[in-house]
């Protein structure tokens, strides 16, 4: 995958990206939808839909307070005023979209739904979910009007593999980094109703280690898909390496939908990708307002007299499923003006903080060296 070449700097803070909005290249997807339309429709807020299925998604007994966010802003660019909701009950209530978002699967077929601006979009596999069955035939997509589409799931189950993941309790030899009671490991950041929000940074410095972390990103359906404003944030390993976290659910890895559907970014830059070296094996990101997982075995860049003698690398499974498999890092991620992120020998744990209300829980390190 290609690097994106042009970004903006956010901030001057070095827990934040340096990437924006994806730039003009000749494959970038256009400005409109399949039709050749604009759909601006704002989406329902009346009761409505198949009951929202949030088994999964209880933090502890805490909800996160409010609905809706103001809009946001991404480097600079700003991002028009759009709903956007952090907690699941809520969502359930207020947002008819989310009663319909989520894996629906029939005998051998499965379908992924994504309320996105006003409509939804339909990723539809043989044999099974992504992870779960897919075959890895040629995804089909749909776009369904939003008075069409409990119609179109009609005899379909829908499931909630959010629910019945692993979130694995720290084995005795890890650092614990956050178990929602205390910021103790944490040079910047804080906590909403025992939950770390995006946008910190560890006190420790680390090499070599093993990292868990549980992760929820916002509801925004009103944005394209892959739309940075989606939810965007990522973690870093020694500061250098990213790993993205962002809502790209549903979305085909396949470059001739990316026009189709005015996908903005490329897979490279989708969540659990290495963030613009490298996509994941396969598209593992579960729906907003889920909790998902991602396990990283990292290995730190090796030195010798101020010379980088071996590459960093890091294999890291998502939702229990492997998305890159002891891959080597030839440099650091990022981008923008600056270049690529310096590589460093050891270094913090980041939580990028990207103008998005992106959550996290349960954090732990096991250390190598």
């Amino acid at each position: 995958m290609n690097r994106p070449n042009a970004c903006l700097i956010a901030t001057l803070i070095p827990w934040v990206c340096a990437c924006c909005v994806f730039p003009a290249k000749a494959d970038q997807p256009g400005k409109t939808t399949p039709d050749g339309t604009t759909v601006r429709a704002a989406v329902a807020t009346d009761a409505g839909g198949p009951a929202a299925n949030v088994s999964g998604n209880n933090v502890s007994g805490n909800k996160v307070p409010g609905s809706k966010v103001p809009g946001n802003k991404v480097a600079g660019n700003k991002v028009a005023e759009t709903p956007t909701w952090t907690d699941p009950m809520v969502a359930a209530r207020e947002s008819a979209a989310f009663g319909f978002l989520g894996e629906y699967i029939k005998d051998r077929q499965a379908i992924q739904v994504v309320p996105c601006e006003g409509r939804y979009y339909l990723s539809i596999y043989q044999g099974g979910l992504p992870g779960a069955g897919w075959d890895r035939g040629r995804i089909q997509h749909e776009w369904v009007q939003a008075d069409s589409i409990a119609d179109r799931l009609a005899g379909l189950t829908k499931v909630d593999r959010s629910g019945s993941l692993t979130f694995p309790t720290p084995p005795e030899n890890a650092v614990v980094l956050f178990d929602g009671k205390n910021m103790d490991h944490w040079a910047h950041g804080k906590i909403l109703n025992g939950l770390l929000q995006a946008g910190a940074k560890t006190k420790d410095q680390f090499q070599d280690f093993q990292l868990h972390f549980e992760t929820m990103v916002p509801f925004k359906p009103e944005l394209p898909l892959a739309h940075p404003g989606r939810g965007n944030s990522g973690v870093f390993a020694v500061g250098a390496y990213e790993v993205q976290v962002c809502d790209t659910f549903g979305i085909d890895f396949a470059p001739d939908r990316w026009k189709i559907d005015n996908v903005q970014k490329h897979p490279d830059t989708w969540c659990g990708s290495i963030y613009g070296i490298r996509a994941a094996d396969v598209n593992m990101c579960l729906p907003p307002l889920a909790w998902q997982t991602f396990d990283v075995d990292f290995t730190a860049a090796r030195f010798q007299d101020g010379e980088k003698i071996s590459d960093a690398r890091m294999t890291v499974h998502q939702n229990g499923i492997l998305i890159h498999d002891d891959i080597p890092l030839p440099e650091g991620t990022g981008g923008g003006p600056s270049g690529p992120r310096d590589e460093v020998p050891r270094g913090a744990i980041y939580v990028q903080n990207h103008h998005n209300p992106t959550q996290y829980r349960n954090i732990w390190i096991v250390p190598r060296d």
